[in-house]
C-alpha cells in the first residue's frame, strides 16, 4: 500500500474539497485561513504522485484502459475489483505501454485470471503471446462504438440499421446466436458490400462504395472470438466491458476540469488522489 508522510488534518481536508469539492485555493484560503501559497507548498509536500502498485492476494480479473484529457496528456490504468492498482501517465496510447503495465504487475505478484481490454488488435496479440492460458476479453462496449463511429448514430440505409440493431444486441446474447444473426446479414448484404466504384485515387481503379459499412461489419467479424469470453468462463465472472474504468474517466475528467490553467505537475498530483480514492 502507499504511504504519505505524516499530514496535518487540516490538509488532508483540504486537498480533499481541492479535488473532489470544486474548491478553488481562494476559497481553501477563505475556509482554513491560510495563504493560498502556504496552501499550494503543502499540497506539493504531501501529496506526491507515485504510482506504486496497490497489491492484491488473490488472481485478478484485470481491466486495462487508456484515457486523455486532451492530446498527449492521458493516463493508462489498470483496475480489478472495483480499485485502480497502477497507473502512469502517456502520451499516446501504444501497446509497449499496455506491456509495461502488465509487467509492473506481475513483477509485483499480481496473478491474472483474465484480461478486459478496449480491443487494440496489437494489445490482445501481445496478451496472448504472453498469456496463452489467460481468457482475453474484448469489451463489448467499445465495439458498439466502433459501430457507431461507421454507421452513424441513426443510419439512414436499412442495411445500416440492421447492422446496427445486431451489434446492439452484444450484452444480451451469446456467440452462437450473434454470430446467426450476422450470418443472416451477410448472406442477405454480402453482394451489396461487395459493390464498388471508380476511385477518385489516380492510383486506385476503384474503391468499396460502402467502404465504411464493411469496415463495420468485418470489424464484428474479426472480434467476434473475443467478444463473448465472459460467457466461455462463466466461473471467472469475467467483465464483459471496461465500463469499470471508464465510468471512473468521466468523473476524473469532470474534477480536473474543474481547475483549469494549474502546473501540468499539480495537475498530475490531483489525478493520482483521484485514482487513488
Amino acid at each position: 500500500m502507499r504511504h504519505y508522510n505524516k499530514r496535518p488534518a487540516w490538509i488532508i481536508h483540504a486537498y480533499n474539497d481541492y479535488t473532489k469539492r470544486r474548491q478553488t485555493f481562494e476559497d481553501l484560503s477563505d475556509a482554513y485561513k491560510k495563504d493560498p501559497k502556504t496552501i499550494r507548498k503543502y499540497f506539493d509536500m504531501y501529496y506526491p504522485c507515485t504510482g506504486e502498485i496497490l497489491n492484491e492476494e488473490d488472481a485478478v480479473n484485470l481491466i486495462v484502459d487508456a484515457t486523455f484529457f486532451k492530446r498527449g496528456d492521458g493516463v493508462l490504468v489498470a483496475r480489478a475489483n472495483s480499485r485502480n492498482l497502477y497507473w502512469f501517465s502517456i502520451e499516446t496510447e501504444k501497446v509497449e505501454h499496455y506491456e509495461r503495465c502488465i509487467d509492473t504487475l506481475a513483477a509485483a505478484g499480481i496473478e491474472f485470471k483474465s484480461f478486459t481490454i478496449d480491443g487494440r488488435r496489437g494489445v490482445r496479440k501481445m496478451l496472448q503471446e504472453r498469456y496463452p492460458n489467460t481468457p482475453v476479453q474484448q469489451c463489448q462496449y467499445h465495439q458498439k462504438q466502433t459501430i457507431t463511429q461507421k454507421l452513424t448514430r441513426r443510419p439512414k440505409l436499412p442495411v445500416s440499421k440492421e447492422l446496427k440493431k445486431i451489434s446492439q444486441t452484444l450484452s444480451k446474447t451469446t456467440h452462437r446466436k450473434f454470430t446467426t444473426a450476422l450470418d443472416k446479414w451477410y448472406e442477405k448484404w454480402g453482394d451489396f458490400i461487395k459493390e464498388r466504384t471508380e476511385s477518385p485515387d489516380l492510383k486506385r481503379k476503384w474503391r468499396w462504395k460502402h467502404e465504411r459499412l464493411r469496415s463495420g461489419y468485418f470489424s464484428l467479424r474479426r472480434n467476434l472470438p473475443w467478444l463473448f469470453t465472459n460467457l466461455d468462463y462463466p466461473e471467472l465472472n469475467i467483465p464483459n466491458t471496461t465500463n469499470s474504468c471508464d465510468g471512473s474517466f468521466g468523473h476524473w475528467k469532470r474534477k480536473v476540469e474543474l481547475h483549469r490553467g494549474i502546473r501540468k505537475q499539480r495537475k498530475k498530483k490531483m489525478i493520482d488522489y483521484l485514482l487513488e480514492s
